[in-house]
Protein backbone atom coordinates (compact mmCIF):
# COMPACT_ATOMS: atom_id res chain seq x y z
CA UNK A 1 0.00 0.00 0.00
CA UNK A 2 1.39 4.01 -1.42
CA UNK A 3 1.24 5.94 1.73
CA UNK A 4 1.44 9.69 1.03
CA UNK A 5 4.37 11.38 1.81
CA UNK A 6 3.93 13.56 5.32
CA UNK A 7 2.74 17.01 5.40
CA UNK A 8 5.43 19.50 5.01
CA UNK A 9 8.42 16.80 3.49
CA UNK A 10 9.28 17.12 -0.29
CA UNK A 11 8.94 14.05 -2.60
CA UNK A 12 12.02 12.29 -3.48
CA UNK A 13 13.88 13.02 -7.29
CA UNK A 14 15.94 9.69 -7.11
CA UNK A 15 15.53 8.62 -10.71
CA UNK A 16 13.74 11.29 -12.05
CA UNK A 17 15.71 11.78 -15.49
CA UNK A 18 16.60 15.68 -16.62
CA UNK A 19 15.02 16.64 -19.58
CA UNK A 20 16.08 19.74 -21.21
CA UNK A 21 13.67 21.59 -23.55
CA UNK A 22 14.62 24.28 -25.68
CA UNK A 23 12.30 27.50 -26.74
CA UNK A 24 14.10 28.03 -29.61
CA UNK A 25 14.22 25.97 -32.63
CA UNK A 26 17.13 25.86 -34.48
CA UNK A 27 17.91 28.66 -37.52
CA UNK A 28 18.58 26.39 -40.75
CA UNK A 29 20.48 28.06 -43.15
CA UNK A 30 18.08 29.14 -46.48
CA UNK A 31 20.05 28.21 -49.69
CA UNK A 32 18.11 30.70 -52.55
CA UNK A 33 17.76 29.18 -55.59
CA UNK A 34 18.85 31.04 -58.83
CA UNK A 35 15.25 31.93 -60.38
CA UNK A 36 14.57 33.60 -63.88
CA UNK A 37 11.11 35.34 -65.19
CA UNK A 38 9.10 38.75 -65.55
CA UNK A 39 9.30 39.34 -61.60
CA UNK A 40 13.03 38.35 -61.83
CA UNK A 41 13.46 40.99 -64.55
CA UNK A 42 11.56 43.59 -62.81
CA UNK A 43 13.57 42.88 -59.39
CA UNK A 44 16.89 43.44 -61.36
CA UNK A 45 15.78 46.21 -63.02
CA UNK A 46 15.07 47.97 -59.53
CA UNK A 47 18.64 46.46 -57.87
CA UNK A 48 20.11 48.62 -61.06
CA UNK A 49 18.22 51.79 -61.06
CA UNK A 50 18.58 52.11 -57.28
CA UNK A 51 22.05 51.40 -57.44
CA UNK A 52 22.87 53.58 -59.86
CA UNK A 53 21.25 56.41 -58.36
CA UNK A 54 23.14 55.82 -55.22
CA UNK A 55 26.63 55.51 -56.36
CA UNK A 56 26.38 57.74 -59.47
CA UNK A 57 24.72 60.91 -57.53
CA UNK A 58 27.91 61.58 -55.64
CA UNK A 59 29.83 62.38 -58.45
CA UNK A 60 27.71 64.41 -60.46
CA UNK A 61 28.64 68.18 -60.61
CA UNK A 62 26.17 71.09 -60.03
CA UNK A 63 27.33 74.69 -60.27
CA UNK A 64 31.02 73.57 -59.52
CA UNK A 65 30.14 71.71 -56.79
CA UNK A 66 28.52 68.15 -55.58
CA UNK A 67 25.47 67.96 -56.65
CA UNK A 68 23.36 66.23 -53.76
CA UNK A 69 25.49 67.12 -50.22
CA UNK A 70 24.20 67.15 -46.97
CA UNK A 71 27.20 69.47 -45.33
CA UNK A 72 26.25 68.93 -41.52
CA UNK A 73 29.55 70.67 -40.94
CA UNK A 74 28.47 73.85 -42.33
CA UNK A 75 24.83 73.46 -41.66
CA UNK A 76 24.14 73.41 -45.32
CA UNK A 77 21.89 71.19 -47.45
CA UNK A 78 22.46 71.18 -51.23
CA UNK A 79 20.18 69.40 -53.69
CA UNK A 80 20.92 70.16 -57.53
CA UNK A 81 19.72 73.71 -57.61
CA UNK A 82 18.05 73.79 -54.03
CA UNK A 83 20.00 75.35 -51.21
CA UNK A 84 18.15 74.07 -47.58
CA UNK A 85 19.36 75.49 -43.69
CA UNK A 86 18.02 73.43 -40.65
CA UNK A 87 15.07 76.22 -40.56
CA UNK A 88 13.94 74.23 -43.87
CA UNK A 89 13.51 71.07 -41.79
CA UNK A 90 9.62 71.40 -42.25
CA UNK A 91 10.50 70.13 -46.04
CA UNK A 92 12.03 66.73 -44.43
CA UNK A 93 8.60 66.56 -42.40
CA UNK A 94 7.05 66.84 -45.90
CA UNK A 95 9.22 64.27 -47.25
CA UNK A 96 8.82 62.07 -44.70
CA UNK A 97 5.13 62.12 -44.24
CA UNK A 98 5.01 61.90 -48.18
CA UNK A 99 6.80 58.45 -48.16
CA UNK A 100 5.02 57.02 -45.17
CA UNK A 101 1.69 57.66 -47.34
CA UNK A 102 3.51 56.12 -50.52
CA UNK A 103 3.99 53.04 -48.83
CA UNK A 104 0.00 53.00 -46.93
CA UNK A 105 -0.93 53.36 -50.66
CA UNK A 106 1.11 50.67 -52.99
CA UNK A 107 0.50 48.38 -49.67
CA UNK A 108 -2.91 48.71 -49.84
CA UNK A 109 -2.98 48.61 -53.85
CA UNK A 110 -0.32 45.74 -54.39
CA UNK A 111 1.09 44.54 -50.76
CA UNK A 112 4.98 44.17 -50.47
CA UNK A 113 6.17 45.88 -53.56
CA UNK A 114 9.02 47.98 -51.48
CA UNK A 115 10.01 44.77 -49.51
CA UNK A 116 10.63 42.54 -52.85
CA UNK A 117 11.85 44.85 -54.95
CA UNK A 118 13.27 48.32 -53.73
CA UNK A 119 14.08 48.13 -49.83
CA UNK A 120 17.57 48.40 -49.22
CA UNK A 121 18.10 44.80 -47.04
CA UNK A 122 16.77 42.93 -50.26
CA UNK A 123 18.58 45.06 -53.03
CA UNK A 124 22.02 43.97 -51.00
CA UNK A 125 20.84 40.36 -50.06
CA UNK A 126 20.00 39.95 -54.04
CA UNK A 127 23.76 41.20 -55.14
CA UNK A 128 25.26 39.54 -52.26
CA UNK A 129 23.63 35.97 -53.08
CA UNK A 130 24.64 36.84 -56.80
CA UNK A 131 28.28 37.24 -55.23
CA UNK A 132 27.93 33.79 -53.64
CA UNK A 133 26.73 32.03 -56.53
CA UNK A 134 29.31 33.44 -58.84
CA UNK A 135 31.83 32.15 -56.94
CA UNK A 136 30.63 29.30 -54.92
CA UNK A 137 27.52 27.98 -57.57
CA UNK A 138 24.11 27.69 -57.00
CA UNK A 139 22.20 26.10 -54.46
CA UNK A 140 22.68 22.46 -54.90
CA UNK A 141 26.56 23.68 -54.99
CA UNK A 142 27.05 25.83 -52.06
CA UNK A 143 25.03 23.08 -50.14
CA UNK A 144 27.38 20.74 -50.77
CA UNK A 145 30.26 23.18 -49.99
CA UNK A 146 29.00 23.55 -46.92
CA UNK A 147 28.51 20.10 -45.72
CA UNK A 148 31.85 18.97 -47.27
CA UNK A 149 35.01 18.83 -45.15
CA UNK A 150 37.51 21.60 -45.43
CA UNK A 151 40.08 21.85 -48.05
CA UNK A 152 42.30 24.47 -50.10
CA UNK A 153 39.31 24.52 -52.36
CA UNK A 154 36.52 25.59 -49.94
CA UNK A 155 39.02 27.49 -48.19
CA UNK A 156 39.75 29.42 -51.51
CA UNK A 157 36.13 30.11 -52.42
CA UNK A 158 35.16 31.04 -49.19
CA UNK A 159 38.06 33.84 -48.60
CA UNK A 160 36.74 34.91 -52.35
CA UNK A 161 33.26 35.38 -51.45
CA UNK A 162 33.95 37.20 -48.25
CA UNK A 163 36.70 39.55 -49.59
CA UNK A 164 34.41 40.59 -52.74
CA UNK A 165 31.74 41.16 -50.27
CA UNK A 166 33.96 43.46 -48.00
CA UNK A 167 35.28 45.43 -50.70
CA UNK A 168 31.74 45.91 -52.03
CA UNK A 169 30.46 46.50 -48.64
CA UNK A 170 33.51 49.27 -47.82
CA UNK A 171 32.21 50.53 -51.71
CA UNK A 172 28.94 51.41 -49.71
CA UNK A 173 29.87 53.05 -47.08
CA UNK A 174 32.14 55.04 -48.78
CA UNK A 175 29.28 56.22 -50.75
CA UNK A 176 27.69 56.30 -47.84
CA UNK A 177 29.65 59.06 -46.13
CA UNK A 178 29.50 60.90 -49.91
CA UNK A 179 26.80 62.64 -49.39
CA UNK A 180 27.31 64.14 -46.10
CA UNK A 181 31.61 65.02 -46.95
CA UNK A 182 32.56 65.72 -50.37
CA UNK A 183 33.06 62.92 -52.17
CA UNK A 184 36.21 63.95 -53.83
CA UNK A 185 37.68 64.96 -51.03
CA UNK A 186 36.88 61.53 -49.61
CA UNK A 187 38.45 59.30 -52.22
CA UNK A 188 41.58 62.04 -51.96
CA UNK A 189 41.83 60.86 -47.88
CA UNK A 190 41.38 57.47 -48.65
CA UNK A 191 43.77 57.37 -51.67
CA UNK A 192 46.44 59.41 -48.97
CA UNK A 193 45.22 57.49 -46.03
CA UNK A 194 44.49 60.77 -44.90
CA UNK A 195 40.95 60.03 -44.14
CA UNK A 196 39.48 61.53 -40.63
CA UNK A 197 38.24 59.99 -37.23
CA UNK A 198 34.36 60.55 -38.13
CA UNK A 199 34.82 59.38 -41.68
CA UNK A 200 36.52 56.63 -41.29
CA UNK A 201 34.35 55.66 -38.00
CA UNK A 202 31.22 55.79 -40.56
CA UNK A 203 32.74 54.27 -43.59
CA UNK A 204 33.43 51.25 -41.75
CA UNK A 205 30.13 50.89 -39.61
CA UNK A 206 27.91 51.20 -42.79
CA UNK A 207 30.30 48.89 -44.62
CA UNK A 208 29.61 46.51 -41.60
CA UNK A 209 26.33 46.77 -41.16
CA UNK A 210 26.10 46.15 -45.41
CA UNK A 211 27.86 42.92 -44.99
CA UNK A 212 26.22 41.96 -41.80
CA UNK A 213 22.76 42.15 -43.11
CA UNK A 214 23.10 41.21 -46.92
CA UNK A 215 25.71 38.55 -46.00
CA UNK A 216 24.93 36.90 -42.92
CA UNK A 217 21.61 37.96 -41.63
CA UNK A 218 19.08 38.20 -44.35
CA UNK A 219 15.73 36.72 -44.21
CA UNK A 220 16.01 37.28 -40.55
CA UNK A 221 16.06 41.18 -41.11
CA UNK A 222 12.88 40.57 -43.10
CA UNK A 223 11.15 38.49 -40.07
CA UNK A 224 12.38 39.41 -36.72
CA UNK A 225 13.90 42.95 -37.15
CA UNK A 226 12.04 44.79 -39.88
CA UNK A 227 8.72 46.10 -38.32
CA UNK A 228 6.64 46.47 -41.42
CA UNK A 229 6.06 42.57 -41.52
CA UNK A 230 4.14 43.08 -38.18
CA UNK A 231 1.82 46.07 -38.64
CA UNK A 232 1.32 45.32 -42.00
CA UNK A 233 -1.85 43.15 -41.92
CA UNK A 234 -3.24 46.07 -41.16
CA UNK A 235 -3.11 47.54 -44.39
CA UNK A 236 -4.04 44.80 -46.40
CA UNK A 237 -7.61 43.46 -47.06
CA UNK A 238 -8.96 40.85 -49.68
CA UNK A 239 -8.65 42.95 -52.23
CA UNK A 240 -4.89 43.77 -52.31
CA UNK A 241 -2.55 42.17 -54.86
CA UNK A 242 -0.65 39.39 -53.36
CA UNK A 243 1.53 36.35 -54.19
CA UNK A 244 -0.73 33.37 -53.88
CA UNK A 245 -1.36 29.88 -54.49
CA UNK A 246 -4.46 28.62 -56.01
CA UNK A 247 -5.25 26.10 -53.57
CA UNK A 248 -8.83 24.59 -55.86
CA UNK A 249 -6.38 24.34 -58.80
CA UNK A 250 -3.32 22.71 -57.32
CA UNK A 251 -4.43 20.29 -54.51
CA UNK A 252 -4.04 17.02 -53.73
CA UNK A 253 -0.07 17.33 -54.95
CA UNK A 254 1.80 15.07 -55.52
CA UNK A 255 4.41 14.02 -58.24
CA UNK A 256 3.15 12.66 -61.45
CA UNK A 257 4.55 11.84 -65.00
CA UNK A 258 4.46 14.75 -67.70
CA UNK A 259 2.28 12.21 -70.10
CA UNK A 260 -0.18 11.43 -67.26
CA UNK A 261 -3.63 13.31 -66.78
CA UNK A 262 -3.51 14.55 -63.19
CA UNK A 263 -7.98 14.17 -63.39
CA UNK A 264 -7.21 10.11 -63.67
CA UNK A 265 -5.04 10.20 -60.91
CA UNK A 266 -7.17 12.50 -59.13
CA UNK A 267 -4.49 15.11 -58.67
CA UNK A 268 -4.33 19.23 -58.92
CA UNK A 269 -2.17 20.82 -60.68
CA UNK A 270 0.97 21.32 -58.00
CA UNK A 271 3.22 18.38 -59.13
CA UNK A 272 5.08 18.66 -55.71
CA UNK A 273 8.68 20.09 -56.55
CA UNK A 274 9.01 22.33 -53.92
CA UNK A 275 10.38 24.37 -56.00
CA UNK A 276 8.85 27.31 -54.92
CA UNK A 277 10.10 27.23 -51.39
CA UNK A 278 13.31 26.89 -52.63
CA UNK A 279 13.58 29.88 -54.87
CA UNK A 280 12.20 31.94 -51.80
CA UNK A 281 14.48 34.30 -49.78
CA UNK A 282 12.89 33.66 -46.63
CA UNK A 283 12.19 30.10 -47.15
CA UNK A 284 8.53 30.20 -47.06
CA UNK A 285 6.04 27.75 -48.34
CA UNK A 286 3.53 29.61 -50.73
CA UNK A 287 1.26 26.80 -50.70
CA UNK A 288 0.62 27.38 -46.49
CA UNK A 289 -1.21 30.79 -47.33
CA UNK A 290 -0.30 34.56 -46.79
CA UNK A 291 2.28 34.13 -44.14
CA UNK A 292 4.03 38.01 -42.46
CA UNK A 293 7.66 36.68 -43.58
CA UNK A 294 6.46 36.63 -47.55
CA UNK A 295 8.44 40.03 -49.10
CA UNK A 296 6.17 39.70 -52.22
CA UNK A 297 9.57 39.56 -54.66
CA UNK A 298 7.04 36.60 -57.29
CA UNK A 299 9.95 34.24 -57.49
CA UNK A 300 7.34 31.24 -56.32
CA UNK A 301 5.37 32.83 -59.24
CA UNK A 302 8.52 32.38 -62.08
CA UNK A 303 9.63 28.76 -60.69
CA UNK A 304 6.24 27.53 -60.46
CA UNK A 305 5.54 29.22 -64.29
CA UNK A 306 8.30 27.56 -65.61
CA UNK A 307 7.22 24.15 -64.30
CA UNK A 308 3.74 24.71 -65.59
CA UNK A 309 5.02 24.93 -68.90
CA UNK A 310 7.53 22.35 -68.98
CA UNK A 311 4.66 20.11 -67.61
CA UNK A 312 2.11 21.49 -70.32
CA UNK A 313 0.11 23.30 -67.99
CA UNK A 314 -1.52 26.89 -67.58
CA UNK A 315 0.63 29.42 -65.99
CA UNK A 316 -0.86 30.99 -62.88
CA UNK A 317 -1.15 27.69 -60.07
CA UNK A 318 0.90 30.56 -58.37
CA UNK A 319 0.23 34.39 -59.23
CA UNK A 320 -0.12 37.91 -57.81
CA UNK A 321 -3.85 38.46 -57.25
CA UNK A 322 -6.14 38.86 -54.90
CA UNK A 323 -8.02 36.61 -52.34
CA UNK A 324 -11.33 38.43 -53.37
CA UNK A 325 -10.72 37.46 -57.42
CA UNK A 326 -9.58 33.93 -56.31
CA UNK A 327 -12.37 33.19 -54.50
CA UNK A 328 -15.22 34.41 -57.11
CA UNK A 329 -13.12 34.26 -60.40
CA UNK A 330 -12.24 37.29 -61.19
CA UNK A 331 -10.74 38.87 -64.87
CA UNK A 332 -7.78 41.17 -64.36
CA UNK A 333 -10.03 44.08 -65.26
CA UNK A 334 -12.31 43.07 -62.88
CA UNK A 335 -9.05 43.39 -60.34
CA UNK A 336 -7.86 46.82 -61.39
CA UNK A 337 -11.58 48.18 -61.05
CA UNK A 338 -11.92 47.02 -57.87
CA UNK A 339 -8.23 48.80 -57.13
CA UNK A 340 -10.24 52.01 -56.56
CA UNK A 341 -11.96 51.18 -53.58
CA UNK A 342 -12.78 53.86 -50.69
CA UNK A 343 -9.39 53.27 -48.80
CA UNK A 344 -6.94 53.72 -51.94
CA UNK A 345 -9.18 57.19 -52.78
CA UNK A 346 -8.65 59.05 -49.41
CA UNK A 347 -4.75 57.62 -49.76
CA UNK A 348 -4.43 58.54 -52.98
CA UNK A 349 -6.50 62.42 -51.85
CA UNK A 350 -3.92 63.15 -49.10
CA UNK A 351 -0.76 61.98 -51.03
CA UNK A 352 -1.82 63.94 -53.74
CA UNK A 353 -2.42 67.42 -51.64
CA UNK A 354 0.67 67.18 -49.59
CA UNK A 355 2.82 66.18 -52.47
CA UNK A 356 1.17 69.63 -53.88
CA UNK A 357 1.85 71.82 -51.01
CA UNK A 358 5.08 70.28 -50.70
CA UNK A 359 5.99 71.20 -53.92
CA UNK A 360 4.17 74.37 -54.36
CA UNK A 361 5.86 75.61 -50.94
CA UNK A 362 9.38 74.64 -52.71
CA UNK A 363 8.50 76.11 -56.09
CA UNK A 364 7.37 79.72 -53.88
CA UNK A 365 10.30 79.30 -51.56
CA UNK A 366 12.48 82.51 -51.64
CA UNK A 367 15.95 81.86 -51.34
CA UNK A 368 16.56 84.18 -48.59
CA UNK A 369 16.17 84.00 -44.79
CA UNK A 370 16.28 86.78 -42.10
CA UNK A 371 16.20 86.45 -38.37
CA UNK A 372 16.32 89.45 -36.42
CA UNK A 373 17.85 89.04 -32.65
CA UNK A 374 17.07 92.29 -30.72
CA UNK A 375 20.84 93.73 -28.83
CA UNK A 376 20.01 91.87 -25.12
CA UNK A 377 22.86 94.34 -23.93
CA UNK A 378 21.30 97.65 -24.88
CA UNK A 379 17.50 97.47 -25.29
CA UNK A 380 16.85 100.96 -25.39
CA UNK A 381 19.00 104.01 -25.26
CA UNK A 382 19.25 107.99 -25.87
CA UNK A 383 21.70 109.17 -28.21
CA UNK A 384 22.72 112.96 -29.99
CA UNK A 385 19.72 114.93 -30.68
CA UNK A 386 17.89 113.51 -27.77
CA UNK A 387 16.34 110.53 -30.64
CA UNK A 388 15.43 106.84 -29.26
CA UNK A 389 17.81 104.04 -30.57
CA UNK A 390 17.66 100.61 -30.56
CA UNK A 391 20.46 98.14 -31.70
CA UNK A 392 19.50 94.85 -33.64
CA UNK A 393 21.35 92.34 -35.20
CA UNK A 394 20.06 90.76 -38.57
CA UNK A 395 21.00 87.27 -39.66
CA UNK A 396 20.98 87.20 -43.38
CA UNK A 397 21.07 84.26 -45.22
CA UNK A 398 21.55 83.83 -48.89
CA UNK A 399 20.07 80.71 -49.93
CA UNK A 400 21.30 81.56 -53.97
CA UNK A 401 24.37 80.44 -55.43
CA UNK A 402 25.42 84.16 -56.40
CA UNK A 403 26.38 87.19 -54.44
CA UNK A 404 23.63 89.65 -53.50
CA UNK A 405 23.78 92.74 -51.92
CA UNK A 406 20.42 93.29 -49.80
CA UNK A 407 19.02 96.55 -48.81
CA UNK A 408 17.76 97.27 -45.48
CA UNK A 409 14.68 99.37 -44.86
CA UNK A 410 12.56 99.80 -41.64
CA UNK A 411 8.73 101.08 -41.04
CA UNK A 412 6.17 100.92 -38.58
CA UNK A 413 6.62 104.20 -36.60
CA UNK A 414 6.66 107.78 -37.04
CA UNK A 415 10.08 108.93 -38.08
CA UNK A 416 11.56 105.44 -38.24
CA UNK A 417 14.82 105.39 -39.30
CA UNK A 418 18.18 103.35 -40.32
CA UNK A 419 21.19 105.06 -38.55
CA UNK A 420 23.84 102.62 -39.41
CA UNK A 421 24.83 101.39 -43.63
CA UNK A 422 21.07 100.23 -45.00
CA UNK A 423 23.43 97.55 -46.95
CA UNK A 424 24.68 94.14 -46.75
CA UNK A 425 26.86 92.14 -48.85
CA UNK A 426 26.47 88.13 -48.54
CA UNK A 427 28.58 85.93 -49.91
CA UNK A 428 26.82 83.19 -51.88
CA UNK A 429 24.94 80.56 -49.19
CA UNK A 430 26.69 82.53 -46.97
CA UNK A 431 25.18 83.53 -43.45
CA UNK A 432 26.12 87.16 -42.82
CA UNK A 433 25.26 88.74 -39.02
CA UNK A 434 24.98 92.30 -39.23
CA UNK A 435 24.30 94.68 -36.64
CA UNK A 436 21.47 97.89 -37.39
CA UNK A 437 20.78 100.72 -35.42
CA UNK A 438 17.41 102.10 -35.40
CA UNK A 439 16.28 105.69 -34.27
CA UNK A 440 12.82 107.61 -33.87
CA UNK A 441 12.71 111.53 -33.28
CA UNK A 442 11.90 112.49 -29.59
CA UNK A 443 8.82 112.29 -28.43
CA UNK A 444 7.19 110.78 -31.51
CA UNK A 445 6.35 107.78 -29.57
CA UNK A 446 4.51 106.75 -26.34
CA UNK A 447 6.57 104.89 -23.91
CA UNK A 448 6.04 101.10 -24.23
CA UNK A 449 6.85 98.67 -27.09
CA UNK A 450 6.33 99.17 -30.61
CA UNK A 451 6.15 96.75 -33.40
CA UNK A 452 8.64 97.53 -36.60
CA UNK A 453 8.96 95.92 -39.96
CA UNK A 454 12.63 95.20 -41.14
CA UNK A 455 12.10 94.80 -45.05
CA UNK A 456 15.01 93.11 -46.92
CA UNK A 457 15.45 93.27 -50.53
CA UNK A 458 17.88 91.85 -52.93
CA UNK A 459 19.78 95.08 -55.01
CA UNK A 460 20.20 92.16 -57.62
CA UNK A 461 17.04 90.71 -57.90
CA UNK A 462 13.79 92.72 -56.65
CA UNK A 463 12.02 89.42 -56.23
CA UNK A 464 14.13 87.69 -53.15
CA UNK A 465 12.58 90.02 -50.70
CA UNK A 466 11.68 89.33 -46.97
CA UNK A 467 9.52 90.91 -44.40
CA UNK A 468 9.91 90.45 -40.59
CA UNK A 469 8.22 92.07 -37.68
CA UNK A 470 10.63 92.94 -34.46
CA UNK A 471 10.04 94.72 -31.34
CA UNK A 472 11.18 98.66 -31.11
CA UNK A 473 11.26 99.85 -27.23
CA UNK A 474 10.57 103.25 -26.27
CA UNK A 475 11.61 104.00 -22.52
CA UNK A 476 9.23 105.71 -20.24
Amino acid sequence: MNTPPAQGSRPSLEGVKEVEISLYAAQKKIYPRSVSGLFSRWRWLTVWITQLVFYGVPWLVWNDRQAVLFDLAARKFYIFGLVLYPQDFIYLTGLLVISALSLFLFTAIAGRLWCGYACPQTVYTEIFLWIERKVEGDRSARMRLDQSGMSAQKLGKKWLKHALWIAFALWTGFTFVGYFTPIKELAAGVATLGLGPWETFWVLFYGFATYGNAGFMREQVCKYMCPYARFQSAMFDKDTMIVTYDEARGEPRGARAKKVDPASKGLGSCVDCTLCVQVCPTGIDIRKGLQYECIGCGACADVCDDVMDKMGYPRGLVKYTTQNALANGWSRGEILRRALRPRVLVYSAILFLISALVLGSLFLRTPLKVDVIRDRGSLARIVEQGRVENVFRLQVMNATETAQTYRIAVEGMPGVALASPDTVEVLPTEVRSTAVRVQVPPGSSEPGSHTIHFEIVSVNDAGLKVREKSVFLVPR
